[in-house]
């Protein structure tokens, strides 16, 4: 793989930009932690926001940045079955020790309908690792970690090179993910004071390497258009989508691209 894929020197996991967020936010913002929605009803004035522990409360708006599975998607826009478009692959990720020896590079190893990726940028020591294989839907998504290595066992099955070592690193990696290449196709990011930002509103698939930008320059062009519309929230959706409709579409694009050449 290209060197100035992993040229940098600033690398800032996930889990790291949350912290972050959290930190800069926690003063001037209420968390709630361990609840999620289960009810949204809304009129002109405002949205009642049912929850499965706590008891309902009112907001004036609800922005939903749940992921592609977004609690807020499903009740306010419909099933996730109409928005959400299998890319036709599924994989792991997680990180292991560099045993491979990479600086400031990667690998791609392609057979059929299986790739591995790997590469280590700043951090010399740590190898992240990607193992993805053809699905025909998105199912193991919702599945257990159990199952989830139990599929992913089974794709590579009899695959040589340094597979079984990374299948063994998979097993103890305690930062395991799974998630498929998927999209989130909508007609409207926005339904009355309810609106989407980030997967669960247009997510562009893991193999458009866009996730986290998006969903970030997606915030906070929601929050500049609402400012600007003094807090007019049918004006500021409405901005908010047509700036952001085309740049979605580009990083749509580059997200089955990247399915397609990782697919094999």
């Amino acid at each position: 793989m290209p060197a100035e894929v992993f040229a940098g020197e600033l690398e800032v996991p996930k889990r790291e930009l949350t912290r972050i967020l959290y930190r800069l936010t926690a003063a001037d913002v209420e968390y709630v932690f361990d609840d999620s929605i289960n009810a949204l009803a809304q009129d002109d004035t405002g949205v009642e926001v049912g929850f499965e522990r706590a008891a309902s409360r009112r907001f004036d708006l609800v922005i939903g940045a749940d992921g592609n599975y977004s609690k807020v998607r499903q009740l306010a826009f419909g099933p996730h079955s109409d928005a959400l478009r299998h890319l036709g692959m599924s994989g792991a990720g997680f990180t292991a020790p560099n045993h491979l020896g990479l600086d400031h590079s990667g690998v791609l190893q392609q057979g059929k309908g299986t790739a591995i990726y790997a590469c280590s940028a700043a951090d010399p020591n740590r190898l992240m690792v990607s193992l993805s294989f053809a699905t025909d839907s998105p199912a193991l998504d919702r599945r257990s970690r159990d199952e989830q290595e139990r599929a992913v066992r089974e794709a590579f099955a009899g695959n040589a090179w340094e597979t079984p070592r990374l299948l063994e690193a998979m097993i103890a990696a305690d930062d395991f993910y799974f998630s498929s290449a998927s999209q989130i196709h909508l007609d409207r990011w926005a339904h009355g004071r309810i609106a989407l930002i980030g997967d669960a509103g247009y997510c562009a698939a893991p193999t458009s390497g866009m996730g986290t930008s998006q969903a970030l320059i997606g915030a906070r062009t929601l929050a500049r258009q609402l400012a600007e519309a003094g807090g007019d929230h049918v004006t500021a959706f409405a901005a908010y989508e047509a700036e952001m409709r085309p740049y979605v579409a580009e990083n749509q694009a580059k997200g089955r691209e990247g399915a397609a050449m990782f697919g094999g």
